[in-house]
């Protein structure tokens, strides 16, 4: 008989049932937290100086999600509750907190409206751990498509700014305090230049974490409206945010980085069907996939290049660890495509693919990544595909 899909509060052990959740409540609340909370936060994150690496830790990642109201009002609620019923120090969103266009008729929002931003502040507050986000393109630069609402994508990057990003802490309810590149080198609507606020970077137990806003649609150089100027401020903010991360890595001995960012860049020949490929030695983008918006047909331009060989001489230099996780494509995997300019594998960098969306296959694709975190160990990180029991829909939970 195939399982009916549970809600949150069914799926915690009883001893730990809480009162329902009101999901605008809960962002409200997150909007305007106050400094009574914070004290506590500060004990998760800012007493590690890095050297402390006695501990293994478990953290959750995500993303792709929600993309229809099958995911928003079940599955998503699924998971939250299956990330909950796991002792995790933090969870990461890795971006794209809707569909890439808006879906008529539906009653969860779809569109680039602000309810679809209340709706994801819920969700991250109703984990009971530190819960961090970086932005994805579906939820600002895809946001001036018709289908979306016709926004401005940076007007609505501000707004993601407000939301999530505007104090130094994560969300979550056990907020953890975070570095901040508040240096202002991004554009905002205005054309004015402002704080990259939305990368983060913190520490636990010696391994290094940093959020980079890195997007998929070649990183807002295509599609409906193009913004080359947005995308030359962003992209040299987040190659100084990566080589400071790394700079700082050292600085701590850090035994490990672990970068989370939205977009695909494509790192090699392997997989036209889900990301641009480039010649893996010189990392030149080598298919030039059309650009998506029949208005601006052509070759869609290479966004994530000049980031990627910046990228390449730290991890050669770092010689340790480096994770980096992305979502974008919905093809959850973990493997090893960059190589050096001679075309040798980079042994210590690992990329890893987070689940994501597939409408057709209504929650079979609503799960989630544990890591396994321990400084001590040779490999630092250590994988476990969570395949959420009630989102099971191919083989329903026995």
């Amino acid at each position: 008989m195939k399982t009916q899909p549970r809600n949150v509060a069914s799926l915690r052990p009883r001893s730990r049932a809480k009162p329902r959740l009101n999901w605008r409540r809960i962002a409200c609340v997150a909007a305007v937290v106050g400094s009574a909370i914070w004290p506590a936060a500060d004990v998760l994150a800012d007493g590690d100086d890095g050297h402390h690496k006695g501990h293994a830790y478990a953290i959750g990642l995500w993303g792709d999600l929600p993309y229809s109201d099958l995911q928003a009002q079940i599955g998503v609620p699924n998971l939250i509750a299956d990330m909950n019923a796991q002792k995790l120090a933090f969870t990461v969103h890795d971006g794209d907190l809707k569909a890439g266009s808006g879906a008529a008729g539906s009653s969860t929002p779809t569109t680039c409206s602000d309810a679809a931003y209340v709706q994801a502040l819920g969700y991250l507050n109703a984990l009971e751990s530190a819960a961090m986000f970086t932005p994805g393109d579906n939820d600002w630069t895809d946001c001036d498509r018709p289908a979306n609402g016709g926004f401005s994508s940076r007007e609505r990057l501000d707004h993601e700014r407000q939301v999530f990003f505007s104090s130094p802490y994560s969300l979550g309810q056990r907020p953890m305090r975070q570095e901040v590149q508040t240096d202002k080198l991004c554009l905002d609507r205005n054309n004015q230049y402002v704080s990259c606020v939305e990368n983060r970077r913190w520490t636990l137990h010696g391994v290094m974490y940093a959020t980079l806003n890195i997007q998929g649609s070649c990183n807002n150089l295509c599609d409906t409206n193009p913004d080359l100027a947005e995308y030359a401020a962003r992209n040299r903010a987040n190659i100084l945010w990566m080589r400071e991360t790394f700079r700082e890595a050292a600085v701590r001995d850090a035994s490990a980085v672990m970068f989370i960012t939205q977009a695909d860049p494509g790192w090699d020949n392997s997989d036209p069907t889900r990301a641009p490929t480039r010649d893996p030695k010189t990392l030149v983008e080598n298919d030039k996939l059309p650009a998506s918006d029949p208005a601006s047909p052509g070759a869609a331009p290479d966004g994530f290049k000049d980031f990627l060989l910046a990228l390449r001489d730290e991890v050669v230099a770092f010689r340790k660890p480096v994770a980096y996780v992305h979502g974008d494509s919905h093809y959850f995997r973990i493997d090893r495509p960059f190589l050096d300019a001679q075309g040798r594998r980079l042994e210590n960098f690992l990329r890893v693919e987070t689940f994501g969306d597939n409408q057709a296959n209504g929650n079979n694709d609503v799960h989630w990544l544990k890591v396994l975190v321990d400084a001590r160990s040779r490999e630092v990180f250590s994988f476990q595909p969570q395949i959420v029991p009630p989102n099971r829909t191919a083989v329903p939970q026995p």
